[in-house]
């Protein structure tokens, strides 16, 4: 290292490969940003990020710019730059920065992260979102590489290799689930890289450790990849994005399924207006997996299937499948509640000014407003409607891998369904044969008897149902139909689930008519238009719908409850139903919902419940280990009270003492009243014999201390740097003299601390005679043992006679 140089005191080959490898680590660390923005509207943020970074800091370092010149420097950059990679749509063609860019961005670096974290990835790059990406990637950059080009010492300069590391951890908290580097491969990838880099950087690299640290790496590895999944086991990772903010629970509200009846009677009343609608296309309203016995429900277990998982989102949104992409616009008209309507999977909705209260379930396409719907409310979405395939294109396929939660059977549903589906082969002929003969054997009611309807039970508990499947004549309409057929699929094995929404149209005598549209072409959606119907999951096709409501035309005559001409195929009856049956609930009520048993502890309890023990482990070690830590941290205060000394020459004979401090923990305490270089004469012939070098090496540290004492004029910064250098090389030579237990004990031990030579030196004296008065110095200086030597005719002796009586009379002695 030659003092002077432009870039910290290296060569700038190394400090080239220094913001190479850093670079690297740091682009590394921030994968785990792409999925949640999405790695076209991130990449931008974090490319630019780097690189600033990295030039700010490395132009910092040639030009000798001050902390506070590179902060500076850094900051100007955010706000020049992060217009166009962070906030463009407040800049002038995306890339001029205004005052508006300004405003956002100082607002963005302190409210983006929780907004990060409370919408559902990925995000998209709408208003400040990628500030949280673009600062992460400009401040660690330019933190490791400013710590490793502009510190001096190389062990401190190492501590760059953490950065990257604390980098990862931030993108992880904002990350998602499934990172695009798994976190098994990027967390060894960036140990190996940062290990080997500082053993480097430090110049312990020595190429035969290669093989010791290799084999200890793979051991560590294999033990993580074979170990972790054994410990873990099927436990999903957390994610502090599912933790931080509880997500919208929509089970605090009512079931719609069971406000059907009261959709249906707004007959001629328009619900919502719709326009761009594509053929054939249906809205949805809300979707149901979960029964308990009184109502089909939404269900929040925490899966990335479960219909009731509604979270914030971007202003873009990742679609699951692929179809006809379509531009919608709905203006809400009487429709009520939170349920917002929607239309096949969403890839963007634009609420407005309420794009806050919206939630977005990605598994379902459904979406809730928490601050309800209002007349007039206009919204858009762009959608994406998958095509509906045909019994001939399911074919062979299975059930399609969803998992669902547990629902309550219904004892006379699942005798029937089994009755049913008899006969049926694949999956597809089992949903088939249930649909057609709900549809085809059953008869439609709405059960409004002022409106000439046959009577007819609203609500789809376990007991409406079981009347409607083994009943003396089997009537409904969809609330009733779409339930019962759900939990006669989910019987044979399939995964199914209850749809609530609209179908235009729909609600015309023959079921088949087309729906009124208003001045502008727009198709106006009445509440007669309401249908409930049931998808199942194929394997490679996901969710297929099915209608299983008879048509409206179909319905019972009077005389058919008496006789019935054509009978049905026999059904096996159920048992009796015990005698607390469910009693069905009068027409337009809206039933209670059940709670839910309370659930286990969570991942995050758990791991909260190890880090807590982890914990008082530490701290029964560190308790242990206090006196031992309370000697280093005196040892620690010393020698940077000695190095740091405002006298050139103090330091000089400070870093001196750290070798006699050294060799005395060690066991050696120098001879009394000997010089520098008898000390080291001494060691040689006991602490260090058999290591010529090391004794070579103290030597020639007694002898240059002398001359910084001794000669005329104060030693050189450089000088004092480069001597301290050499004694903590020394230092540690003398202590690999000894075994592994001997090292720890010199470094425990209070020896040094105890005697009197372990305090500082306080450099050259004045020589003086017998009689005490000052004696002149010779032109060759002074002695070399770091004491006055004795002016020509006085002895050793007279020397130390004349310093005795200093000392008593310092000590107040006569």
């Amino acid at each position: 290292m030659r003092p002077g140089q432009r870039i910290g005191v290296r060569e700038p080959a190394d400090a080239v490969r220094d913001v190479l490898v850093l670079t690297v680590a740091t682009a590394l660390a921030l994968t785990p940003l792409l999925p949640a923005y999405g790695s076209s509207a991130v990449l931008p943020a974090l490319v630019g990020g780097v690189v600033l970074g990295a030039t700010v800091t490395v132009v910092g370092a040639l030009r000798r710019w001050s902390a506070v010149v590179v902060v500076a420097a850094l900051v100007g950059a955010y706000a020049l730059a992060g217009g166009a990679l962070a906030a463009p749509t407040t800049t002038v063609g995306g890339v001029v920065p205004t005052p508006t860019t300004v405003l956002a961005l100082a607002r963005g670096a302190a409210s983006t992260w929780k907004q990060v974290l409370t919408l559902q990835p990925p995000v998209g790059a709408g208003g400040t979102l990628l500030v949280a990406a673009y600062l992460l990637a400009l401040v660690g950059t330019a933190a490791a590489l400013a710590l490793t080009l502009r510190v001096r010492r190389p062990a401190v300069a190492a501590l760059a290799a953490l950065v990257p590391v604390l980098v990862l951890v931030g993108a992880i908290v904002l990350g998602t689930r499934q990172p695009p580097v798994p976190p098994a491969v990027a967390g060894t990838a960036l140990a190996v890289l940062g290990l080997t880099w500082a053993s480097w950087r430090t110049g312990r690299w020595r190429p035969r450790r290669v093989v010791a640290t290799g084999a200890l790496a793979a051991v560590a590895l294999t033990g993580g990849l074979l170990g972790g999944p054994l410990v873990v086991a099927d436990e999903p990772r957390v994610v502090v994005r599912d933790e931080i903010v509880p997500p919208f629970d929509p089970r605090d509200y009512p079931s719609p399924l069971a406000a059907f009846r009261r959709l249906v009677k707004l007959d001629e009343t328009v619900l919502l207006t719709v326009d761009g609608l594509p053929e054939g296309a249906r809205v949805r309203l809300a979707t149901f997996d979960r029964y308990d016995g009184v109502v089909f429900n939404v269900a929040g277990d925490g899966t990335a299937q479960a219909s009731g998982e509604f979270r914030r989102v971007g202003d873009r949104i990742e679609v699951p499948v692929d179809g006809e992409r379509a531009r919608v616009e709905v203006t809400v008209g009487a429709l009520q509640g939170v349920w917002l309507p929607t239309v096949g999977y969403a890839a963007a909705i634009d609420l407005g000014r309420a794009t806050g209260d919206l939630r977005y379930n990605d598994a379902t396409g459904g979406a809730v407003v928490t601050s309800g719907l209002r007349e007039g409310m206009t919204y858009a979405l762009d959608v994406v409607v998958p095509p509906v395939p045909g019994a001939d294109d399911i074919g062979d396929a299975g059930a399609g891998p969803v998992v669902q939660p547990a629902s309550r059977d219904v004892q006379a549903v699942s005798v029937a369904a089994t009755d049913i589906a008899r006969d049926a082969g694949t999956a597809v002929q089992i949903t088939e044969a249930i649909a057609v003969h709900l549809a085809e054997q059953g008869y439609f009611s709405h059960g409004i008897t002022d409106a000439g309807d046959h009577p007819s039970l609203s609500g789809h508990g376990a007991a409406r149902l079981a009347d409607l499947v083994a009943g003396d004549l089997m009537v409904g309409d969809g609330e009733q139909y779409a339930a019962a057929a759900a939990l006669m699929i989910h019987e044979m094995g399939l995964p199914a689930r209850v749809v609530l929404g609209f179908v235009p149209g729909s609600g015309d005598d023959d079921g088949e008519g087309v729906a009124p549209t208003d001045e502008d072409g727009a198709v106006e959606i009445r509440g007669r238009d309401v249908q409930a119907w049931v998808e199942v999951a194929f394997a490679g096709h996901g969710w297929v719908p099915f209608d299983v409501t008879p048509p409206r035309s179909r319905t019972p005559e009077q005389e058919q409850e008496e006789t019935d001409t054509d009978p049905q195929p026999q059904v096996v009856q159920p048992p009796a139903l015990p005698p607390d049956r469910v009693t069905p609930p009068d027409d337009d009520t809206e039933q209670p919902q059940t709670e839910d048993p309370a659930q286990d502890d969570s991942g995050l309890a758990v791991w909260l419940r190890v880090a807590a023990w982890v914990g008082i482990g530490l701290g029964g070690v560190l308790l242990l280990l206090s006196p031992v830590l309370v000697v280093l941290a005196l040892k620690w205060r010393r020698r940077r009270r000695r190095r740091r000394a405002a006298d050139p020459v103090r330091r000089v004979a400070g870093g001196w003492d750290e070798v006699v401090d050294a060799a005395r923990d060690m066991g050696g305490a120098p001879p009394p009243a000997a010089t520098r270089r008898e000390a080291a004469r001494a060691w040689a012939l006991s602490l260090m014999a058999g290591h010529p070098a090391v004794a070579a090496r103290v030597e020639a540290l007694a002898r240059r201390a002398d001359r910084a004492v001794f000669a005329a004029g104060t030693p050189e910064r450089s000088e004092i740097e480069a001597y301290w250098a050499d004694v903590d090389a020394a230092v540690a030579e003398l202590r690999r003299t000894l075994p592994w237990r001997g090292r720890v004990r010199s470094q425990a031990s209070l020896a040094s601390l105890r005697a009197a030579g372990g305090r500082q030196s306080r450099g050259p004296r004045t020589p003086r005679g017998v009689d005490g008065r000052p004696a002149e110095v010779p032109a060759g200086g002074r002695g070399a043992g770091g004491r006055a030597s004795a002016p020509p005719g006085t002895t050793r002796r007279a020397t130390r006679h004349g310093r005795s009586r200093r000392t008593r009379r310092a000590r107040g002695e006569r």
